[in-house]
């Protein structure tokens, strides 16, 4: 609750006549948003005094002097950011309510006997329901990389992307999560050589070599089915993982088996820039590790992002600590990757572009572009400073309603005295 919107200050009168019109036109999917700063996110970079033309939910024209078709709803940008629906990191936004109460998580999973299930699945557990998304949607963002939580074991499950809109189904591949390194010792005999043979033993199996009645076999058949697809390129293997060496074990694994990985938290991930640019690795930073926090984090750096991007490696960013809850201040990780050298497009491309091409998405969203969904953002400042805020989300050409359990807690209790 301690980060309440600071939406709610004196707008200009157009824009909240504007913004009280949308309110009432939820459900409309044509749009016209006029004379915005746009910043596509794609090869076109930014345009000024641009237009954006939404029809059926999709963009269908950016450039200026654009016409507004009949019955569309018309929005005076006067020159305001408008940008992509940000991404909202890797999270457990709608798997879990309450960390606290084991009830509302279904992240992980624990089944002792056998632990490594990668068929486990956590977008069947997804709730587009939860108070959450309207907390994070409200801020600008408009999709999130469903994780599964390492519990059992090393290999954790799968997720998908989900966009914030109410949209029960996860859109594009699914994603498989590990993690390696000092973090996931206690899950494979304290010792990460034994990852490694896990991990072997694993992809044998998938790949018919070790029978499946073998009396040491790690995987169900579910589990064989589910590997052999990711072994087959049909998805990515999203690995939680800091230390150089093992960034680089990791990398000759994924060219050797050619798989298709992306990198997260990657504290040390500077250290192996050429190979993981050579590699075209997308590589998620939690850009605030700048201290040793443990022994496979000796080499981090605020400049981590920065060092990576100047080397060609696609950057986007993760949080480590209560990521679901606060899934607002990825703005505040991108900021804080600009602040330390990582140019303002790339730290923008990080919330928006990046992660979608990553995650397989990047056809429907992470870019101002005719054809793809109309998942925008109109901001009233830099929407990298959260000095600044979202002034409408729009999804699918739809706006999205601008408030959320804590402003609606926020009114009910700081309401003024009425008595005189």
């Amino acid at each position: 609750m301690g980060a309440l919107n600071k939406h709610r200050r004196a707008w200009p009168g157009a824009t909240v006549a504007a913004l009280l019109l949308l309110a009432t036109t939820a459900s409309a999917q044509d749009l016209l948003v006029r004379n915005a700063t746009v910043h596509t996110a794609s090869a076109r970079g930014s345009l000024q005094n641009a237009d954006v033309l939404v029809q059926g939910g999709i963009i269908r024209a950016v450039g200026p002097g654009l016409s507004a078709p009949a019955g569309a709803t018309v929005v005076e940008a006067n020159g305001r950011p408008l940008t992509p629906a940000l991404f909202g990191g890797i999270t457990e936004t709608g798997i879990e309510e309450v960390s606290g109460e084991s009830s509302t998580v279904d992240s992980s999973l624990k089944l002792g006997q056998q632990p490594l299930r990668p068929e486990f699945d956590v977008t069947l557990a997804y709730n587009p329901a939860s108070v959450l998304i309207p907390v994070t949607r409200l801020e600008g963002f408009g999709f999130t990389a469903l994780g599964a939580a390492t519990g059992g074991g090393f290999v954790a499950g799968q997720g998908g992307v989900m966009r914030l809109d109410g949209s029960v189904d996860p859109i594009g591949p699914r994603a498989l999560f590990l993690r390696l390194g000092a973090a996931a010792s206690e899950l494979t005999g304290h010792s990460r050589a034994a990852q490694w043979m896990l991990l072997q033993q694993m992809v044998d199996e998938a790949r018919g070599q070790v029978a499946a009645d073998s009396p040491h076999a790690l995987l169900t058949p579910a589990g064989r089915r589910t590997l052999s697809r990711y072994l087959a390129g049909q998805g990515r293997i999203v690995v939680e993982v800091d230390r150089a060496s093992d960034i680089r074990q990791l990398l000759r694994w994924a060219a050797r088996e050619k798989v298709k990985i992306a990198i997260a938290g990657a504290g040390e991930a500077w250290q192996v820039a050429p190979e993981l640019a050579a590699a075209q690795v997308p590589v998620f930073v939690d850009v605030l590790a700048n201290l040793p926090a443990s022994f496979d984090q000796i080499g981090a750096t605020l400049e981590n992002a920065a060092r990576l991007q100047r080397a060609g490696v696609p950057v986007s960013f993760v949080q480590r600590s209560d990521a679901t809850h606060n899934a607002r201040k990825m703005r505040q990780l991108a900021g804080n990757a600009v602040a330390n050298g990582l140019p303002w497009a790339d730290g923008l491309a990080g919330l928006t572009r990046v992660p979608a091409q990553a995650f397989g998405v990047a056809e429907q969203i992470g870019s101002i572009e005719p054809g793809k969904r109309a998942d925008l953002v109109l901001w009233e400042g830099d929407p990298l400073d959260v000095a600044h805020y979202a002034e409408q989300v729009w999804l699918g050409g739809r706006a999205m309603p601008m408030r959320s359990r804590q402003t609606d807690l926020r009114d009910r209790y700081l309401q003024r005295n009425a008595r005189p």
